[in-house]
């Protein structure tokens, strides 16, 4: 079956307002406003699919400016930062950096992971976002270093992408 077949249960377009905000509102990190707009555009049967709630609910950020964005940008973890160690990550957040052996970084990978983080934070005042799953931590840490060296609008343009392709995977684990 593809993606497209499964569907996300509960059902997104059957939901009331404030259910289908607490079922679906941790799916874009700390953004709940989201999945607010996306049920108040109004929810067909096309969006009770993984992919068809993604692209109801990408297109609430993509329509939402560039300042709203850069908030949902700004609302994401640090990889291998200090929300991690004190255990204070999203439980999706947690599992994602755990399935990239973030969790088992030598103390070498971890200094290297913090250097990056404030660098990045520096440079485009955001953290840097990945979407990690799939990936592993020597991975995580090659397109840290190379996207270091982006231009601004190409890094804001790659980060909020980062940020769809989470929600897509976080909804495509919903429907499995």
């Amino acid at each position: 079956m593809t993606e497209t077949t499964h569907t996300l249960s509960p059902l997104p377009s059957a939901l009331l307002r404030d259910d289908f905000v607490s079922h679906y509102g941790g799916i874009y990190e700390h953004s709940p406003w989201i999945a607010e707009a996306a049920w108040e555009a109004g929810l067909k049967p096309e969006s009770d699919t993984p992919a068809g709630l993604a692209t109801a609910m990408g297109a609430v950020v993509d329509a939402a400016g560039q300042e709203r964005q850069l908030a949902l940008l700004r609302a994401h973890p640090d990889l291998a930062g200090k929300a991690a160690v004190a255990g204070e990550l999203t439980a999706e957040s947690t599992e994602e950096q755990a399935s990239a052996g973030i969790d088992q970084c030598t103390a070498e990978e971890f200094a290297r992971f913090q250097e990056f983080n404030d660098r990045y934070k520096r440079r485009f005042a955001m953290p840097f976002i990945m979407a990690v799953r799939g990936a592993n931590r020597h991975e995580i840490l090659a397109a840290f270093e190379s996207r270091l060296n982006n231009p601004k609008t190409v890094e804001f343009a790659t980060a909020l992408a980062e940020v769809h392709k989470i929600a897509r995977l976080r909804l495509q684990a919903m429907a499995a």
